[in-house]
């Protein structure tokens, strides 16, 4: 090789080098964007250099923990952004629920000092009215937040199957590229990493790229959404087993949608609003919902064994929803279920959601919060009736469902919602006592609008058991408040130690693929040389042709 082709080939050399280095500089704040490389090699024969490759500075492994890291702090970051919602809402003193217990119970403890005094039934009826519109505007936020989850699902969904047709387009166009020029295209790659990325931030999926060059996406149930060129789209639909509810659906080889288990998507935005909603959500509305029957049906009941200043019977002082029941969409029929609470048994009734499914005849009954079986006892379920007993309710079926068929059963979700305050005229409070209350034989006699007993007793329910005989109403509503906050503090720290790990491999995955303004302009001034000196090789060339051709004329 002539010294002449050895500097046009430094030249050449140099101008790549010169040109990857502009294009690093031009890049340093692309999101995705991987610092490259010129690889120089020996030339081949008798000397020279050459442009072996533009090497993109990339490393698999590390982006890889990256993503998984911001799948992580994706999901922690929707979870805490909903749950200290909750947390404001039950924590604040003048607005939280446990002042204005308090103030309904104090005013019960006015009436029992004044039981036929209009002011103190006046306080009752309005501190009633206003602890049952607390119920319903907290039932209504937390509905609310069931509804904007349902609408962030729908817009999630539409987002991630916008970046799943990305990625398979980009599967096409990387491999016609390689096919065309033998060398992987950079800005393709950097375009389709940095899709990944923002997929795993909405949630979490697994990766495999298959003979080093495609790259395959599916869920971690192994379902797929990019399979080469082919991408598969998600649907967010209704709940088979609660149309109010938003959920993950895909369409299977006939076209049918089925729907996905929540369960299946854990991290990124998406998972992090499913967990949000399954974990702390569901169980706010169940406990407030609970405590929401305890209120109605335990003063109820005790109301019930007063007389009012009329001398009639006391009569229900609160009323409250009925548990909701959706039947499966795939049930072998329409079955009505006709639903109450059970008096008898409100005791067992528990802040949580059920499913129940028909095998031979009989239901198999499983909480929805921990995934225990209930265990019926004998009459719990009369096949004649098709009446089912069970966690403080009575189900009756309007058929006999068929195996398979199955349930969700929904007790105290929306019984909040429902609280109302039925009594409107202050002598229908039974503030007094029959004078024989025991005896259900016994006629019962008015003993005067100056006694308080039963009025003393409505009292005294501030300080019973009422919430499935373990807690008082205040009991329960600070177990509420405080599982809550708890729950809050231990995403956060969760979140800010996910954080912490997300930044650190930001900063070594930035450390190799990213752009270093200091070293490009280092690299600027090298390569600059590099060209001047090939230059003036080339140059020394000439001269010395020149020279020789001089001497020979």
């Amino acid at each position: 090789m002539s010294i002449y082709s050895i500097g046009l080939s430094g030249l050449n050399a140099a101008q790549n080098a010169l040109n990857t280095t502009s294009n690093n500089i031009s890049n340093v704040y692309t999101p995705g964007y991987n610092r490259e490389l010129v690889i120089l090699g020996e030339g081949r024969g008798d000397g020279g250099v050459r442009v072996n490759d533009i090497q993109r500075q990339f490393n698999q492994y590390v982006a890889s923990q990256l993503n998984a890291a911001t799948s992580s702090s994706s999901a922690l970051a929707a979870y805490q952004g909903q749950v200290s919602q909750i947390d404001n809402l039950l924590a604040d003193r003048e607005a939280g629920l446990a002042p204005l217990m308090q103030n309904f119970f104090s005013s019960l403890e006015d009436l029992a000092g004044a039981p036929s005094d209009p002011a103190a039934r006046q306080g009752v009826l309005g501190t009633a009215d206003t602890l049952t519109a607390q119920f319903r505007a907290f039932d209504g936020y937390l509905q609310d937040m069931q509804s904007g989850i349902n609408g962030q699902i729908r817009d999630e969904v539409t987002q991630i199957n916008n970046t799943t047709e990305q990625l398979a387009t980009l599967n096409r166009e990387i491999a016609l590229a390689r096919a065309r020029t033998g060398e992987a295209p950079n800005g393709l790659l950097n375009q389709r990493d940095q899709l990944v990325a923002e997929l795993s931030e909405r949630m979490d999926v697994r990766l495999n790229i298959q003979d080093g060059k495609t790259y395959n996406i599916s869920l971690s149930n192994g379902q797929p959404l990019v399979a080469g060129t082919n991408h598969y789209r998600l649907e967010a639909m209704d709940a088979p087993n609660d149309p109010q509810r938003t959920v993950l659906g895909i369409r299977d080889s006939s076209g049918n949608l089925a729907a996905l288990p929540e369960s299946t998507v854990q991290g990124g935005t998406l998972g992090g609003l499913m967990t949000f909603r399954a974990e702390t959500l569901d169980k706010t509305q169940n406990q407030i919902g609970q405590l929401a029957v305890s209120l109605a049906v335990g003063f109820n009941a005790q109301h019930a064994k007063g007389m009012d200043l009329d001398g009639e019977v006391g009569g229900d002082f609160f009323s409250t929803g009925e548990p909701r029941v959706y039947g499966n969409a795939r049930n072998s029929s329409d079955i009505s279920v006709g639903k109450a609470f059970d008096p008898v048994r409100i005791g067992e009734l528990a802040a949580t959601d059920y499913a129940i499914r028909f095998e031979e005849g009989e239901p198999a009954i499983t909480r929805k919060d921990d995934g225990q079986a209930v265990m019926l006892e004998a009459g719990d379920w009369d096949a004649g009736s098709n009446t089912l007993r069970f966690g403080g309710m009575t189900l009756t079926f309007a058929s006999s469902p068929q195996d398979g068929d199955r349930f969700e059963v929904q007790p105290v979700r929306h019984a909040a919602g429902d609280l109302k305050t039925e009594i409107s005229k202050l002598d229908r409070i039974a503030a007094a006592q029959p004078a024989n209350p025991e005896d259900d034989s016994a006629v019962w006699e008015f003993t005067g609008t100056g006694d308080n007993r039963n009025a003393l007793a409505l009292q005294g329910l501030q300080d019973q058991m009422l919430v499935a005989d373990r807690a008082s109403l205040s009991q329960a509503y600070a177990g509420l408040v405080s599982d809550v906050g708890n729950r809050t503090n231990i995403v956060q720290v969760n979140l800010e130690a996910r954080q912490g790990l997300t930044d650190q491999l930001k900063a070594v995955q930035q450390s190799e693929s990213g752009v270093n303004l200091d070293e490009e302009a280092a690299n600027l001034l090298r390569y600059q040389q590099f060209y001047a000196a090939n230059a003036r090789v080339i140059d020394t060339a000439s001269t010395i042709f020149d020279t020789i051709l001089g001497l020979r004329s």
